[in-house]
């Protein structure tokens, strides 16, 4: 039976925890001999996908362990360098396990393309030209990529805006058509800008004005998810913390990030860690996902919180995640990348509203664990002793040595590169 709780993984040798994941997910043999290879993505695939290619560049892949997200679980793929953002998240899921795990839900996957005209000689004539010819405009739109009609998506609304239409700059002056597209599985940029393209002689037509941009927005209000969490203060207890202070604690943190656009930048960067390395461990575009969360979290004119943290008539804690996300399960690096295609099948390959859901109750978990840390033992504690190993490597430690100045660090409270080869030197000089 297929579980992300997996007890003692993180004590297992890299090549035991492959194992082991290989056999509870029984994967595909092609995608075990991923997991233990030198060069998963090879050269020669990589000179395919981007230009002037002189090698590929891993990422540490780790796995987010324990979550229950809708009464199923997922075992999480994680590519980041950051330590203790999967410790964290593992942590969190953990916790909201015992207390019925995370739900989600999704919107409809309408993703946005935009065609912008200009020079128009009456905007609002030119508006509802267009929008009389909404029907026979969303017809080229399918007829542009019949495929994904096909597959039960395609064009199905349309509107128009005027931008800027009280300005004296002609060069500011502007009418924006959106062409709205059920992406289905697909995060939809090629579709989307094909369908716009086609469009854009009728448009010119019909408005009289001249088509410059068509292409899609990243702003994916119309594809949303959402993940929300209640976890009873007792399951929140931090050594010489109470549940009480600990949930209380998060919630006056919550209210520093949604009052202050300088908290929230750093508050949202958390939220993003985790969901970022889902993203790119399943070949999506981070940099899409990442514009478009930070959007949203100004929608209302004011950049805050992505997440709202609260006591609920229990007074249990609260959580909730909304973000758009525009991501997809098949196309792109999904059916390139080697280790994308292994971290979909690790996740029982979902679609892309499950993979969504599957991001924000990450997200929403890593926010957590970050608040949970700072309202009482100051993130440092947890990261800095984490991050030991990597400062220890930096420092030139290899082997057994790794471990032994990584706890050295951790004790002295000093965790610097500089500590790590005095305490290198010393341990050699005692040999």
């Amino acid at each position: 039976m297929k579980t992300s709780r997996i007890p003692g993984f993180y004590n297992m040798t890299v090549e035991d925890r492959r194992k082991t994941i290989a056999k509870l997910y029984a994967l595909p043999e092609e995608q075990v001999d991923y997991l233990f290879s030198t060069e998963p993505l090879k050269t020669g695939t990589a000179d395919k996908m981007i230009e002037n290619v002189i090698g590929t560049f891993p990422l540490p892949l780790g796995l987010g362990l324990n979550f229950l997200i809708n009464d199923k679980d997922y075992a999480v793929p994680m590519a980041i360098e950051e330590a203790s953002v999967v410790a964290s998240a593992s942590y969190i899921a953990k916790i909201a396990r015992s207390a019925g795990g995370f739900k989600t839900e999704a919107t409809e996957r309408i993703m946005i393309g935009q065609i912008q005209v200009v020079g128009c000689p009456d905007m609002h004539a030119a508006k509802q030209a267009i929008l009389n010819e909404k029907a026979e405009l969303l017809e080229v739109a399918n007829a542009a990529y019949p495929s994904i009609a096909a597959r039960g998506g395609g064009a199905e609304g349309l509107d128009v805006r005027i931008l800027n239409e009280s300005s004296e700059s002609t060069f500011s002056q502007m009418l924006v058509v959106h062409l709205y597209v059920d992406t289905c599985d697909a995060m939809g940029a090629n579709i989307i800008n094909t369908m716009v393209e086609a469009l854009a002689p009728t448009v010119e037509k019909l408005t009289g004005g001249k088509v410059y941009l068509r292409i899609l927005s990243n702003y994916a209000d119309r594809c949303l998810a959402r993940a929300t969490c209640s976890i009873p203060p007792h399951l929140l207890e931090s050594e010489g913390f109470s549940g009480e202070e600990v949930r209380d604690g998060v919630i006056q943190a919550y209210q520093f990030a949604a009052s202050d656009p300088y908290r929230a930048v750093t508050h949202n960067k958390g939220i993003m860690n985790g969901i970022d390395p889902i993203v790119i461990a399943t070949g999506n575009d981070w940099r899409a996902v990442e514009a478009g969360a930070h959007a949203y979290a100004a929608r209302n004119g004011h950049y805050g919180s992505m997440t709202t943290w609260s006591v609920d008539e229990k007074g249990n804690l609260r959580g909730e995640l909304e973000l758009p996300m525009s991501i997809g399960t098949v196309g792109g690096a999904t059916r390139v990348h080697p280790m994308a295609k292994l971290a979909l099948d690790i996740l029982g390959n979902p679609s892309a509203s499950e993979l969504a859901q599957v991001m924000v109750a990450v997200g929403l978990a890593q926010n957590l664990g970050a608040l949970k840390a700072l309202v009482t033992d100051g993130i440092q504690k947890g990261h800095m002793a984490l991050h030991s190993r990597s400062v220890a490597i930096a420092a030139g430690a290899t082997g057994e040595m790794i471990d032994i100045v990584a706890e050295k660090l951790v004790q002295l409270k000093e965790v610097r590169v500089g500590k790590a080869e005095e305490i290198l030197v010393g341990c050699k000089n005692d040999c």
